[in-house]
Formats: C-alpha cells, structure tokens, sequence
C-alpha cells in the first residue's frame, strides 16, 4: 500500500497533466490563441473608429473615447476577480462564459442605437476579456507539458501582438467598406468559433484542488473600486492633471489600504497577501508593469515623431507603426522556444538587456536618417520585450493549481497598469520636452517632435535599466524565499496532491 501511494504522489502532476492532455492539446491552444486575439483585437481595432463614431453619434471627442476607456476600465478592474473565481468553481465554465460573454456583448456593440448604450455594451465586453485573459494563461499549464510551457506562452504573446497589429489595419478597412458596426460584428464569427474550440478541446474539471471557502465579495468590491479610480486618474484629462485626477489617485491610496487590511481580515481573502513575499513573483508583476509602461511609450510618441518628425502620411505612419507589433509576433514563437531551451531566468535578463538597449537607440534618434531612425531601434525593442514577456509569463509553470487563476490575472493586472500608467506619463513628458520647439500652442515642429522622442526614451531607458536590476536581482535571490512564503507553497503544494499523498507525506 505504500509503495503504491508513493507511486501515486510521483505520478500525481502527470496524472493532472494527462487528464487535459487528452483532449487535443493542439485544439486546445488554438482556442487559447484565438481568446487571446480576441481580447487584444477589441483593444485596438475600437480606436480607429472615434472619428466615425463621433460623426455618427454627433458627439465631442471626449464623450466617443469612452468606448475606448470602459473596455480597458472593465478589464483592469475586475481581472484578478475573475482569475479568482476561476480557481474557485472551475476555469472551463468560466472561460466558454468568457468568450459567450464577449461575443454576445459584441453583438449588442454593432447594433447599438446611441452612444451610451454602446458604451455600456463595451464595458460587458470588458468583462468577457477580462475572463478570457485571466483564464488562457492558467490554462496552458493544463494543456501541455511543463517543458512546453515556454513556446506555448511565445504562441500566446504572438496572437496578442497580431491582435495588436491586425486591428487598425482590420478597422479601417471595415469601416469604409460597411460602416463602424462592423468594428465589433467582426468579433461575433471569431468568437463562435472559438467557443466552439475551447467546448470541444478544453479539459473538462471542477473548481482547482485546494480552493477552500467562499468568494471575497468585499474585497472584490474594493480592489475594482480601487483600480478603477487609478485607471481614470490616469487617462481622464490626457494627462493634465487636475484636481479631479488628484482626488482619484487619493482615494486609490486609500482604497489600497482599505483593500490590504480587507484582505487580512477575510476569513477567505481575494488575494493572498503573504503570496508576495515570494520574491520571484513580486519582482515579476513589478518588472511587468515598468516594462508595459516603457512600452506604452511606443504607442503614444512614435506616431507624432514619424507624421511631424519626419513628415510621412497617414497611411505610410500606419506601415511603419505596424514595425514593431510584426517583430513582437514574429519574435514571439522563437522566444517561446529559447525559454523553453535556456530558461527563464536567461530569457528574461536577454529580454529586458534587448530593451535597454532599443529604447536608448530610440533615444538617440535623429530625423536625418529617416525612417530607419525608428524602424531598427524598433525592431531591438520589440525583439527584447517578446523574449521578456514570454519568460516572464512561464512564472506560471511553478504556480500552485488552486492559484493559477488569480496569478494569471495578477500578471494581466500589472501589464495593463504599466499601459494605463504609460499612455499618462508618457504622454505627459512628450508634451512637456516638445513645448520650447513648438512653433505655436497647436502646431509641432519636426525639431520639437524630435526632442520629444528624445527626452521621452531617455525616460524610457531609465525604467528599462531600473526592469533590468530588478530582474536581477530577483534571480540572485531566486530560491532564498521568506519562511512565510516557503510555508505557503509547501502548504499549496501539499493540497494539490491526492489525498493519499497527504497522508504518505504525514
């Protein structure tokens, strides 16, 4: 009997693996990458469509970006949440709901008589990719082999960047063909066939081994509250701060506090805190969020450098800007592979190494060697930032079963505050180094949108090298946990086992 049991505690990650391994595990990836394209493709494909809605509607700018902002709203707001509630009742059931739910919310987006009723209908799209994004990384812990996890992350972070590069594209097209409700009814084939994929090849489970106790309604509560008055602080006013987005970052502070001692009172908290005396983890949420912040500059400086800077048309500042999404894609599958050879630890440091080095050359730019002064900078920036974000995600390959959800939606949490805090701050530094070239308030000179690049990516190269320590640091350390966070994982590992292994443990 003990032989037995001993074998049985060998075999238990197998005989967890092996219960999703038989279900198609390509399948199964294919409708993780086709949720993660959904999710990144309702991002940016919306953006290109303000100026239409804002004809269609009659409104200002400012009530038409709404659409943008209560999508991202949602999602930061309740994706740890939803990773939660996975763990408890079952990840399967959570994420079809997911993909049901944004699919039915897209439907609603394109037949939308009036603009508030569409942004409702954005803000429950929301809601279905924050589903989607928290669940697809906990899943493929499930659906391969641990010594495949990296080239199935890298597969996962190309269909985000495709996502990425497809939806302006993908937008404009549709719009001078059928007209802006075909921005969201595009969504509706893809999303039944995903659901159809994810039915068929996702393996069939309960709630994660584990996973005691009841959902933390309060802490639930506190935490979107709280996120959501950052996020608004941080896109409300483009960046000039006023007395409205001081209030809101104060009462985020309070609402952190509130939300630290919620979550030490709860008999079954929402996150546990102690979880991030794991080092490892804590250094890759926090390195996540400052690389999305520096690549968050990207997007927001590189299209006033490349139509002011170096005076190219709309459509060519389209082609160029896709540069760097392409690489992301591309780049993606061979950091999945290189992770998966070297490990993570390698990957990242070479990740985040590639990033230093592309945004100082991005720093360095000058209008005189044209278009090239963005693309190859670019191209490095893009290639160190896939090899960072493919490692980076592999951290859950060592995450207990009944925690994947909760940390998947922690990892998505942190890169979306790093994007929500680099449109903000960014933003605000380009605006501040252009002002003395400017030859008037509204009209940027080619100089002054090069001395914007310049001093924003000088910033850029300051939280890329501060990444780069971090992660450093963090690998010098990996192993040396706290006793409270050894504890917790000793505890988690033991209620992933059979009971049997429990007992043969005791």
């Amino acid at each position: 009997m003990a032989i037995a049991e001993q074998n049985e505690c060998a075999s238990a990650p197998h005989n967890t693996r092996s219960a999703g391994l038989a279900h198609s595990p390509v399948l199964a990836l294919a409708s993780l990458s086709l949720a993660t394209l959904l999710s990144s493709l309702g991002t940016s494909i919306a953006s290109v469509g303000l100026p239409s809605l804002m004809q269609a509607f009659g409104a200002s700018f400012q009530s038409v970006q709404w659409v943008v902002l209560a999508y991202l709203l949602a999602i930061t707001a309740l994706i740890v949440s939803a990773g939660r509630l996975a763990d408890m009742v079952g990840r399967r059931p959570l994420l079809l709901g997911g993909i049901a739910l944004f699919t039915l919310a897209s439907v609603l987006c394109g037949l939308a008589p009036t603009l508030w009723l569409l942004i409702a209908a954005r803000a429950v799209q929301g809601l279905g990719a924050a589903l989607m994004m928290a669940l697809t990384l906990a899943f493929v812990a499930e659906t391969v082999t641990k010594e495949r996890t990296g080239s199935a992350m890298g597969l996962l972070g190309a269909m985000s960047a495709i996502g990425t590069t497809l939806g302006p594209s993908l937008g404009g097209l549709l719009i001078a063909g059928f007209g802006w409700r075909a921005l969201f009814l595009v969504n509706v084939p893809l999303g039944l066939l995903t659901f159809a994929l994810a039915w068929l090849a996702l393996p069939a489970r309960g709630k994660a081994a584990g996973v005691q106790g009841g959902f933390d309604a309060i802490g639930t509560v506190l935490l979107g509250l709280t996120l959501a008055a950052y996020a608004l602080a941080m896109t409300l006013g483009h960046g000039h701060f006023g007395a409205l987005n001081t209030g809101l970052l104060v009462a985020a502070g309070i609402g952190v506090v509130l939300f630290g001692v919620a979550q030490k009172r709860a008999k079954n908290p929402l996150i546990r805190l102690a979880r991030l005396y794991d080092i490892r983890l804590s250094a890759s949420l926090a390195t996540n969020l400052v690389v999305a912040t520096v690549m968050m500059a990207t997007l927001v400086v590189a299209p006033f450098y490349l139509s002011r800077g170096l005076g190219l048309n709309a459509a060519m500042v389209g082609v160029v800007l896709s540069t760097g999404p392409l690489v992301s894609a591309l780049s993606a599958l061979i950091a999945g592979r290189l992770t998966d050879r070297f490990g993570t630890n390698r990957m990242m440091i070479a990740g985040l190494f590639g990033l230093v080095n592309g945004t100082l050359l991005l720093s360095l730019a000058a209008t005189k060697l044209g278009i090239a002064s963005y693309i190859v900078p670019i191209a490095v920036t893009c290639f160190g930032y896939a090899l960072f974000q493919t490692s980076n995600n592999a951290v859950m390959s060592g995450v207990a079963a009944g925690e994947r959800g909760v940390v998947s939606g922690l990892l998505n949490l942190s890169r979306n505050l790093g994007l929500i805090t680099g449109a903000s701050l960014m933003g605000a530094i380009f605006a501040a180094a252009s002002t003395g070239e400017r030859q008037s308030q509204d009209m940027l000179t080619s100089a002054a949108a090069a001395h914007g690049m310049q001093v924003t990516f000088q910033t850029a190269t300051v939280l890329a090298v501060a990444a780069l320590l971090l992660a450093l640091l963090s690998t010098r350390a990996g192993g040396r946990l706290s006793g409270a966070a050894t504890a917790i994982m000793t505890e988690d590992r033991e209620l992933t086992l059979p009971p049997a292994c429990a007992a043969h443990k005791a």
